[in-house]
């Protein structure tokens, strides 16, 4: 390992990090495995999310672990090493951007190179260009618009050349047309890097957009992680559900390999697939129900609507489940939000008799 640590270009692109800390009554124990070019971690706020990045980046005292960027050590609590963290190659990015105040846009950029001032200098300045704003280089960050800060902020991250570059929550002081669009150039900007980046967010659209791989967390610790796809297809437990945002949840019995009970839905279910025997919990995403008028299908709930939404380009209904007879329906509100595409239908027909749950759509949790 230390013989791949000295080499001058590491060709693997490899994550690991085994990261063990206690913080008052909060634990982080996280383990971060991967050789996707782009990692997302997605949690609520406290999760751990912010603290895992800066355990790897050296700046927060871990207790514990093992972690390596390229076959690179940097923290091994067993064999006492722990890397500096202006000495680790990694790019942080915070997110209030923390650039210098006093300091011009091209002084910031400067700041973290290390050879003649002349040379960081130019290539300060081919970074600013490259990245589209070579015009301000002259200006403080107190004179640019928070778009321009996060540029300034990845250009002078950039210039650095890292082996991993950490984004903690970067788009969450934007206003969210500006976020999309930030969104859209960073990945534009971060095309060429070669190198692994990983991105913590609460926002699940952010990441489902952003990463290959997904971890999600909760409490310091790693629910689920896998393809950022599938995690969001089978996230497997009802907190991952909630977190990459299931609205819809009824606690369910397992009749056979095929079958389960619904009954605050008042739904049986029949599946195609066999059913895990620790399902708990069915999920179901607001915008997957379909609309059924006439008979009765399979795997369809009736309702009763107890309020609407009306949004600019859906609505959001709000339904409880009713009994097969027709009689009381409890208290678990239902979410289905409908586009305007379909709502156009609605419109004509009128509010469907039933709600239809395809089985692609069906999540089965513990």
């Amino acid at each position: 390992m230390h013989e791949a640590a000295n080499e001058a270009k590491i060709t693997a692109k490899r994550l690991y990090a085994d990261i063990h800390l206690r913080r008052g009554s909060f634990s982080l124990d996280m383990l971060l495995n991967s050789d996707a070019a782009r990692i997302g971690i997605l949690g609520a706020s406290g999760s751990g999310k912010s603290m895992t990045l800066r355990s790897i980046a050296g700046i927060e005292d871990v207790d514990s672990g093992h972690i390596e960027i390229d076959g690179r050590l940097l923290y091994d609590s067993s064999q006492r090493i722990n890397i500096r963290p202006q000495q680790r190659n990694v790019g942080y990015m915070f997110q209030n951007y923390a650039l210098f105040p006093t300091m011009t846009v091209l002084r910031n950029v400067m700041s973290g190179l290390r050879g003649s001032r002349n040379e960081n200098r130019e290539k300060a300045q081919r970074m600013l260009e490259r990245l589209g704003i070579a015009e301000l280089e002259e200006r403080l960050p107190g004179e640019l618009s928070g778009g321009q800060q996060q540029r300034v902020a990845l250009a002078r991250i950039l210039v650095t050349e890292p082996g991993l570059i950490l984004l903690d929550e970067p788009f969450s002081a934007l206003d969210g047309y500006l976020r999309d669009r930030m969104q859209l150039e960073m990945m534009g900007m971060l095309e060429d890097y070669d190198g692994q980046i990983v991105m913590v967010s609460h926002s699940r659209d952010e990441l489902y957009r952003f990463s290959e791989e997904l971890f999600v967390i909760k409490d310091g610790r790693v629910l689920t992680s896998g393809e950022t796809k599938s995690v969001f297809r089978d996230p497997g437990s009802i907190e991952a559900a909630r977190l990459t945002g299931c609205k819809n949840f009824a606690a369910v019995r397992v009749i056979s390999d095929h079958r389960l009970e619904a009954d605050d839905w008042g739904v049986t279910l029949q599946l195609e697939r066999s059913i895990p025997k620790d399902t708990r919990y069915i999920g179901y995403r607001a915008h997957y129900f379909e609309p059924v008028w006439g008979e009765r299908q399979q795997n369809c709930i009736s309702f009763d609507l107890m309020k609407v939404d009306d949004l600019p380009f859906e609505k959001k209904y709000y339904i409880r489940a009713a009994q097969d007879s027709g009689g009381a329906a409890d208290e678990n509100m239902i979410c289905w939000f409908v586009q305007d595409d379909k709502q156009k239908m609605i419109d004509r027909k009128g509010l469907p008799d039933y709600l239809r749950m395809t089985e692609e759509n069906i999540l089965l949790l513990r």
